[in-house]
């Protein structure tokens, strides 16, 4: 039987398996785990000690290039030249709190906010993203007198004390939901029965959650949901299938918070948001990961008024957040996408890669489903009767490491390949995945 499994036990390295690496290796591991002890997380049967990075490309202390195919922080490639000169000059003239005026930042704002639908046009800037969902629940429940929220089984939105409890997929084993929080299936397209469709399904068990919520008393305060469903497996088609859920929201009384922390600036292929591809406006849009492409930034765009109710109840400050350097980090990753044509390319070559995995699925009965949009991809392994096969997921994360390809996992069972490069990602790039994920399953 397939078990579900914590998120952050998916291809997690055996802390017990560290007296085994020896040399150089085992020393670094050891040390890490006295330093950092249980909150130490590393990744692969044997860790990876990196060195430097550039464009899509890892090196480790041998000087070994690895393709990064996971780390969607880089937005714009590692150490984008355009983000360290921004950086580097703003820290060299002035890096202090926000009590004080400074054009960059209020640039960087106007420009972010260019971005959204103009009813979005308020930004409250944090340091994390976990920062920027806490920040949106707080709004949710200003604007709503509610403290209920939905999210999807498999959710992950951050690690402050409020984000986890929305947060399923970092429960562990055992583990209640508290009671303000309902919990429903993630928009799966793959297993739908027939005449099924999945906005439909999706928004039944949302009502269904809502209902159960009233029924015990709680109000409804939003829905919280990554617009691509990373952590649940990636879901992103067919675009528009959150409408109907977004009308039940809004019905109920409560707020839409969309999660862009991962699939946000550019990342889907058709404009900024992927939320966008819904046809939706948000309540409240969360930012964070790639937003300083590296660079710890994030942020919260909402309505004015509700910016204004939350703002009435609390005398909110953050120290660093929208400090003049951050300013010149995230300007430099909105002037870098738009220069160098970035969103353009996640949707090409996205389709380009997309196509060359279901080419392999129709010879390869293991890949049960490619899915995705633009260069953030599902890849699903499958056994028979199309059940999760997370050893095989786990097999070909590994085996691709050690040919100098790097790749993660995502779902409630780890099976499924979480495909996200940089922006910059060539076709070039993507035959190199393919190739390399061809031998590996040849070899698996």
């Amino acid at each position: 039987m397939t078990e579900p499994k914590q998120i952050l036990a998916l291809n997690r390295f055996d802390a017990g398996r560290a007296s085994a690496l020896g040399g150089r290796l085992g020393t670094l591991v050891e040390k890490r785990r006295r330093c950092f002890g249980a909150s130490s997380v590393l990744f692969y049967e044997q860790p990876l000690e990196i060195a430097r990075a550039e464009g899509v490309f890892m090196y480790d202390t041998a000087g070994r290039p690895y393709l990064d195919v996971y780390n969607n922080v880089p937005v714009l490639g590692h150490c984008h030249p355009a983000v360290v000169e921004a950086i580097s000059e703003q820290a060299a003239r002035l890096n202090t709190n926000t009590r004080y005026l400074y054009e960059n930042l209020t640039d960087y704002a106007e420009t972010l906010l260019g971005t959204f639908p103009p009813s979005l046009s308020n930004l409250l800037l944090t340091c994390t993203g976990s920062e920027a969902n806490d920040i949106a629940m707080r709004i949710a429940r200003s604007a709503t007198g509610g403290s209920g929220f939905v999210v999807t089984e498999t959710a992950y939105h951050g690690n402050t004390s409020a984000v986890m409890e929305i947060s399923p997929s970092s429960y562990r084993k055992g583990r209640e939901l508290p009671p303000h929080i309902r919990t429903i299936p993630a928009p799966d397209s793959f297993r739908l029965a027939p005449g099924e469709k999945v906005g439909e399904v999706f928004a039944s068990h949302l009502e269904q959650a809502i209902a159960d919520l009233q029924r015990n008393d709680i109000r409804f305060a939003g829905l919280v949901v990554d617009t691509i469903f990373s952590s649940d497996g990636v879901f992103a088609d067919p675009p528009g299938f959150l409408v109907k859920a977004v009308e039940a929201v809004h019905r109920a009384g409560g707020l839409f918070i969309a999660d862009e922390v991962q699939p946000g600036f550019g990342r889907t292929g058709q404009g900024h948001w992927c939320f966008q591809r819904h046809g939706v406006d948000p309540d409240v849009v969360t930012l964070g990961k790639p937003m300083g492409n590296g660079f710890p930034m994030g942020g919260v765009v909402t309505r004015p008024e509700l910016l204004d109710g939350f703002c009435a109840e609390t005398g909110y400050f953050n120290t660093f957040a929208g400090n003049p350097v951050a300013a010149a980090a995230g300007q430099a990753v909105l002037d870098t996408l738009e220069r160098e044509g970035l969103i353009a390319n996640a949707d090409r070559v996205g389709r380009y890669l997309r196509d060359g995995l279901k080419q392999m699925g129709l010879s390869d009965a293991r890949i049960g489903d490619v899915r995705g949009a633009g260069l953030f991809i599902g890849l699903e392994f499958v056994s028979k009767n199309a059940t999760p096969d997370a050893a095989l997921a786990g097999f070909v994360i590994n085996a691709m490491k050690e040919r100098g390809v790097l790749i993660g996992a995502a779902g409630a069972y780890g099976n499924v390949l979480k495909i996200r490069p940089a922006l910059c990602f060539s076709e070039a790039n993507a035959d190199q995945f393919l190739t390399t994920l061809q031998e590996v399953l040849r070899q698996g």
